[in-house]
């Protein structure tokens, strides 16, 4: 009986250390995204209203 036991205790920690790797990737996927937004806003700014792209190569407008 004490063998059971001592499954459900080690199934029991598995979980938990599992909860807790997910908690952490979590956390980092939300940082990664503030940083890919941050990075996008920046870089938007750099390139100004043409997109980054020169009048020549814009085609034509209408």
């Amino acid at each position: 009986m004490s063998w059971i036991l001592a499954a459900v205790a080690l199934a029991f920690a598995g979980v938990a250390v599992l909860g807790l790797m997910g908690a952490r990737l979590l956390l980092a996927t939300r940082d990664l995204g503030r940083q890919v937004e941050r990075t996008r806003r920046r870089l938007e700014a750099v390139r100004g209203p043409s997109g980054g792209r020169a009048e020549k190569d814009r085609g034509p407008q209408g």
